[in-house]
């Protein structure tokens, strides 16, 4: 016995040893009540030195594996023994076993087969990636951050490591309601609460708005966000997709449906800036007509923010609930994730007061509160003006990317229609003779991936000829070349 114990890493030795020595109490290889090796002993058979062991039993003793006999020695505890031995029948089977997949409820099955992340596509190393729409690491400021970081610690770092309030942190709340109303929305009426990121925001948006004894019925876009179309359908929502034009949704359609289908909506999700995956800005005119039908059929409209700061030409294009005034028909979610820093999970949901009061109990009894540090560094990111300065870099390094990539697409692949009016993804449209999950397989044979347009679509069968081009994090070189070795393998599908 302990002639298998190896140092690993660069983790604290004593932490090792009694980690290790835990490791063989609960396997029932030292059995209850047993005497342990004497520290001297035990830091000869381990190679390590006594001192060591001595902290490392200490730390055995703390979390109650061990007990120590004053001037005899380190015992191993009865009831974790005991329970370690229960556990184990004579020929070394575990007795205790469930079959926890049987045991899975719909929605739970449901998750997974929606998975895409484990259904991903795995690439080689080297693999030119266009699946990303992340933003750029290299362009995060790292001293601004840290900066932030210290700064919000020395004002409150105690009360920052407690608990916080469901609602939010009220300085970051108070920033961003004013950051809204910088957006031309007439803040009167609403109120605000801070999620960790857009997804848990609709999650819970959508589980309040979800009716109780029928299946929920939602419109959007088609094609739309993917984690959208997987979270509407986790909540049993029927979805009903209209069809996407070079400025943003079909009017018409939209106007048809809803005359055919009166008062069977209970919500609509849109979104107007840098669709995902088309990328298309939706035209004023098209905004003032379709908030115009969703007030007449009283249809509540989800408006996803996405990636409203990343336009890279134009004049900026007020938000839906910008357009509706003082009414309350239009709830934002919003988040900094594709522009700031994903790694900082905040996230908002601005709405009617009334809707947010209701949001604040459910979050609470979910989650209890996004965490606060994260949040006060945001804010204090925010407050030194650091936003500013980081979009207008930000927004010089991706207009640069987006122009390359359309060009390079324009000579490269002048059978695909282009779609993208900012962001950091193109959406291409090929003939219909091209599959591109077929093509995916192709190029993934000559290192280049991307992500194939069905998956953004409601229905299967829909969008099988096309594709979304993430260039965010992807070197020049490669945007070139990987749209070179795409369009060798077009050639062979058309």
């Amino acid at each position: 016995m302990f002639q298998d114990f190896e140092l690993v890493g660069d983790r604290p030795v004593a932490i090792q040893v009694k980690e290790y020595v835990k490791r063989l109490i609960i396997r029932g290889a030292l059995q209850a009540n047993l005497k342990l090796p004497s520290t001297r002993e035990m830091s000869g058979l381990l190679k390590v030195s006594r001192n060591t062991v001595i902290a490392a039993y200490e730390g055995l003793e703390d979390d109650g594996f061990t007990y120590a006999i004053p001037g005899k020695g380190s015992y191993v505890a009865a009831m974790v023994g005991q329970f370690a031995t229960d556990q184990v029948e004579a020929d070394g089977s575990v007795t205790w076993q469930i079959d926890w997949k049987a045991r899975m409820n719909e929605y739970a099955v449901s998750a997974v087969e929606l998975d895409r992340m484990k259904q991903g596509i795995r690439a080689k190393k080297g693999t030119i990636s266009f699946t990303s729409i992340a933003p750029d690491e290299h362009l995060f400021d790292l001293g601004d951050v840290r900066r932030a970081f210290l700064d919000r610690m020395a004002i409150e770092g105690q009360v920052l490591l407690n608990y916080g309030y469901a609602k939010g942190y009220r300085p970051l709340i108070d920033y961003l309601m004013r950051y809204m109303e910088h957006k031309g929305v007439d803040i009167s009426g609403k109120d605000m609460l801070i999620t960790s990121g857009f997804t848990e925001g609709f999650d819970i948006v959508l589980s309040a708005l979800r009716p109780s004894a029928r299946r929920g019925a939602a419109i959007c876009e088609n094609p739309t966000h993917h984690t959208a179309i997987n979270n509407l359908k986790l909540q049993g929502f029927e979805i009903t997709g209209i069809p996407m034009e070079r400025d943003g949704i079909n009017v018409e359609q939209l106007e048809a449906v809803l005359q055919k289908q009166t008062n069977s909506f209970d919500l609509a999700y849109l979104t107007p800036s840098y669709h995902n995956p088309t990328g298309i800005v939706m035209s004023p005119a098209k905004r003032s007509a379709v908030m115009k039908l969703l007030m007449r059929y009283q249809i509540p409209v989800i408006e996803d923010g996405f990636n409203e700061e990343l336009r890279y030409s134009g004049a900026h294009v007020a938000p839906l609930i910008a357009t509706a005034g003082q009414g309350n028909g239009v709830i934002y979610i919003g988040s900094f994730s594709k522009v700031l820093f994903p790694g900082l999970r905040v996230g908002w949901v601005l709405g009617d007061r009334a809707l947010i009061d209701t949001l604040e109990s459910m979050k609470r009894a979910r989650t209890i509160h996004t965490s606060t540090i994260d949040q006060s560094i945001l804010y204090q990111y925010l407050l030194n003006g650091n936003f500013d300065k980081y979009v207008k870099k930000a927004r010089t390094e991706y207009k640069r990317k987006y122009e390359l990539t359309k060009a390079c697409c324009e000579a490269h692949l002048p059978e695909a229609q282009l779609s993208g009016d900012g962001g950091l993804h193109l959406f291409l449209t090929f003939p219909t003779g091209v599959n591109t999950r077929q093509l995916l397989e192709a190029c993934t044979e000559q290192g280049v991936i991307f992500t194939p347009g069905d998956k953004f679509f409601i229905k299967k069968g829909e969008g099988t000829n096309t594709l979304r081009l993430g260039f965010s994090r992807v070197t020049d070189e490669n945007i070139e070349r990987g749209i070179q070795i795409i369009c060798k393998q077009v050639r062979w599908f058309l």
